[in-house]
C-alpha cells in the first residue's frame, strides 16, 4: 500500500458502508489551545495563559461533532506515523467511536501541528506539516446513496473527493474555507451543481456571490443549491430550503465564547443531522446555533462538541430559569421542540480537551 496502513487497532469501530450515516474527508491536525490569555501575545514577551487543551483538528472537528449527535461517521484521513498519529487514532476511534477502517497511516511522516491561541473573542494559529501522500480520493472506497457527505468546495482546477459520491446521488453538504488571497472567485461556485447544501458565512458568501447583503446572498446561493445557509455570527442565521418552499431567520444565542474554534463544524453537523431527520427548516437553524453557542463555551474544537448529554442539561436549566428570568422564558419558548428531540436519547458523558498527551486517553479540562 505504499508504506500506509490500514488503520485497525483497539476497539475502533467498523460500520458496514449501508450503516454509515455521513462520511467525512479531508486533512487531520494534533491542535494545541491556549486560551484565557489576558491580552494578545507582542514581539519579545512572554504571557501565562490561564487553560490549554489538546485534541485533534482539521477535519476530525466535523468528525467529532458528527459522532456525538448520534450518527455513524466514517473519517477518511491520513495520519502520522508518530505519538501524535497514534493518540489521535486512539481519540477518534476508541473514545470517540469514528469509524477509521478507511483511514491510512503515512510511514515515516510526522503528524501535522496546529498552535491555536485564543483571546478577545476570535483566534490566531500557526501551524507545521507537510502535503499528504495519499490523497483522499485514493481511499474512500464505497459510498452509500443514503450516506450524507460533508466537505469543502474546491476551485474549478480541483476535483474533490466528494464528487464521485455526490454524483452517484449521495447529498453533499459543502463549507467553504476562508481565501485569504482576497480573490474570492465565483467559480467555486460551479461545485454546488453536485451539492445539497452550502453553508457559508455572510463574508464568504457576499463576496463569493458579489452581492451586498447577507440577505441577498442567500437569495443568489438559493438558486444554485436546494438547501442554502448563511451564518451570521452573532446575528444568527438564514437560510431557504427550495425543495420544501421553507425560509428561516433565527437569532444566535448570547453566550461567553471561551475559543470559537469548531463552531462552524459545529453548526454545519447539527444542520446534517436535522435535515437528515426531517426537521422543520427554522427547528434546523435554532438546533445548530444552539449546539454552536455550547461548544464556543469550552476549549477545543473537536472535544469542545457538545453531545446530547449537553443539550439536556442546557435544557433543563433553561426551563428552571424561566421562571424567574425573562430572557430564559423566551428561549425556553423557542426551544420547546427540544423536549421531544430528547426522548429514547442516550446521554453518554463527553471528555473534554486534556491539557497535554498522557499515557492513557482519560482527559481532563485544567
Amino acid at each position: 500500500m505504499d508504506g500506509h496502513d490500514q488503520v485497525r487497532t483497539g476497539t475502533i469501530p467498523t460500520f458496514s458502508d449501508d450503516d454509515v450515516d455521513v462520511v467525512l474527508g479531508g486533512s487531520i491536525f494534533l491542535d494545541i489551545v491556549i486560551t484565557d490569555l489576558p491580552a494578545a501575545p507582542s514581539p519579545g514577551t512572554e504571557i501565562w495563559a490561564g487553560g490549554m487543551g489538546t485534541m485533534p483538528g482539521g477535519i476530525a472537528n466535523l468528525a467529532v461533532a458528527s459522532s456525538r449527535m448520534g450518527m455513524k461517521t466514517r473519517l477518511v484521513t491520513q495520519f502520522g506515523d508518530d505519538d501524535y498519529g497514534r493518540w489521535l487514532q486512539r481519540i477518534l476511534g476508541e473514545q470517540e467511536g469514528i469509524d477509521l477502517s478507511r483511514a491510512r497511516t503515512a510511514s515515516g511522516e510526522h503528524s501535522v501541528v496546529t498552535v491555536s491561541i485564543a483571546y478577545d473573542g476570535d483566534r490566531s494559529m500557526v501551524t507545521h506539516g507537510h502535503p499528504e501522500r495519499m490523497p483522499v480520493d485514493g481511499l474512500i472506497g464505497n459510498v452509500s446513496r443514503s450516506t450524507a457527505l460533508v466537505g469543502e468546495l474546491k476551485a474549478a482546477s480541483e476535483e474533490p473527493w466528494w464528487l464521485g459520491p455526490a454524483k452517484a446521488g449521495s447529498q453533499m453538504f459543502a463549507e467553504i474555507g476562508w481565501d485569504s488571497t482576497g480573490a474570492w472567485d465565483p467559480a467555486i461556485l460551479e461545485g454546488l451543481d453536485h451539492c445539497h447544501a452550502f453553508m457559508p458565512n455572510h463574508v464568504e458568501a457576499m463576496n463569493y456571490t458579489r452581492e451586498s447583503t447577507p440577505e441577498a446572498a442567500l437569495a443568489a446561493l438559493a438558486r444554485r443549491v436546494p438547501l442554502a445557509i448563511v451564518t451570521r455570527g452573532t446575528e444568527g442565521a438564514i437560510a431557504i430550503d427550495s425543495l420544501t418552499g421553507e425560509s428561516a431567520n433565527v437569532p444566535a444565542i448570547s453566550v461567553k465564547a471561551l475559543d470559537t474554534t469548531g463552531a462552524g463544524d459545529v453548526f454545519s453537523t447539527a444542520v446534517v443531522l436535522g435535515t437528515r431527520s426531517g426537521w422543520p427548516l427554522e427547528q434546523r437553524l435554532l438546533f445548530a446555533s444552539l449546539c454552536s453557542s455550547l461548544a464556543v463555551q469550552r476549549r477545543g474544537g473537536s472535544l469542545g462538541a457538545p453531545g446530547w448529554i449537553d443539550i439536556k442539561s442546557w435544557w433543563n436549566e433553561t426551563q428552571r430559569r424561566a421562571q424567574s428570568v425573562p430572557e430564559a422564558g423566551e428561549l425556553a419558548k423557542r426551544y420547546g421542540f427540544i423536549s421531544e428531540l430528547l426522548v429514547d436519547r442516550a446521554f453518554p458523558v463527553l471528555n473534554q480537551a486534556p491539557a497535554t498527551i498522557g499515557s492513557n486517553v482519560e482527559s481532563c479540562n485544567e
